[in-house]
């Protein structure tokens, strides 16, 4: 999974952004990527798209669901069993649309006021967030093929 770290900056100073550690499908390099509207995230080793899920806070959430690609955030909770059978497609989807898809965690019980603000009465909730806009609400387990089918028209209009 991924880790969210804090980062000093080339004066040893933490930076104010946290950043996630994904790791390269292709060569196996840990790869440290802050959250940013522009561009996804590449190896710096060997250039391959990263699978892109993060974890994010009620902190951090606004700035991790800001990117350039279409935003898939997991409302989830550690003790809820479709949310555990969720995780591993949403892992799964992360490294099959790397370059194309960011999905963001948020655990409700940790993040209370983005549950609220999501309106996130049951869980599994999934939200396709698009140019800063919720464009699609999934709530419930679904498997991973009507999932993709989900997310197909949400991927494809982004080119």
């Amino acid at each position: 999974m991924v880790q969210t770290t804090g980062m000093a900056n080339e004066h040893g100073a933490a930076e104010d952004r946290p950043a996630s550690v994904l790791v390269c499908k292709a060569c196996g390099r840990k790869n440290r990527i802050r959250p940013s509207e522009r561009g996804t995230p590449h190896c710096g080793a060997c250039e391959a798209a990263l699978p892109w899920l993060v974890n994010a806070t009620d902190a951090t959430f606004d700035i991790e669901a800001r990117a350039s690609v279409p935003v898939l955030v997991d409302l989830w909770a550690p003790w809820c069993g479709p949310c555990r059978f969720v995780g591993p497609i949403l892992e799964e989807l992360s490294g099959e649309y790397a370059g194309k898809l960011k999905v963001v965690k948020v655990n409700v019980d940790d993040n209370a006021q983005l549950a609220a603000r999501f309106d996130a009465r049951s869980i599994p909730t999934l939200l396709v967030v698009s140019s800063g806009r919720v464009v699609d609400r999934i709530v419930g387990a679904l498997p991973k093929s009507d999932l993709t089918v989900r997310l197909t028209p949400h991927l494809l209009r982004r080119g």
